[in-house]
C-alpha cells in the first residue's frame, strides 16, 4: 500500500480527445503506462471548451464543427518519480501541452483503506 503525504509534484498532460497511440485513445496510453511505472495515481478529465497552440477553437456545443474535445491527464507522485516518468511523456505527446507544477498531498486513501 502506497503513502503519499506532504510534498508532491503534479504534472498536467493536455492534448486532444482524438489523439491515438498505436490506434488506441494516447491518454489511455498515458494512464497504463503511468499506473505500470507505480505512480500514485492518474486521472483524466474531458473538456468542454478550450483550445492550444493551433489556436482552433474545439467545443462540446451543438452545432460546433470540432469534436475533438481538450482532455488533461493530471498525475500525482513525488517529484522524483514524476521526473522519472517525464521520458515517457516526451515519446508519447507530439502535440499538446505539459507542465509540472509543485503540490501538497492532503489525503490519499484508496477504498477499503484506513485513514
Amino acid at each position: 500500500m502506497m503513502r503519499l503525504t506532504g510534498t508532491a509534484m503534479r504534472v498536467t498532460v493536455f492534448i486532444g480527445e482524438n489523439d491515438v497511440w498505436h490506434h488506441k485513445p494516447l491518454y489511455t496510453e498515458i494512464v497504463h503506462r503511468a499506473h505500470r511505472a507505480g505512480l500514485a495515481g492518474a486521472s483524466v478529465f474531458r473538456g468542454i471548451e478550450g483550445f492550444g497552440a493551433s489556436s482552433l477553437i474545439h467545443t462540446s456545443r451543438l452545432l460546433s464543427m470540432s469534436e475533438d474535445l481538450p482532455v488533461a491527464i493530471v498525475i500525482v507522485d513525488t517529484e522524483e518519480r514524476v521526473r522519472a516518468f517525464l521520458p515517457e511523456l516526451d515519446e508519447l505527446v507530439g502535440e499538446g501541452l505539459v507542465i509540472l507544477d509543485d503540490c501538497e498531498v492532503i489525503r490519499y486513501v484508496g477504498r477499503g483503506q484506513d485513514a
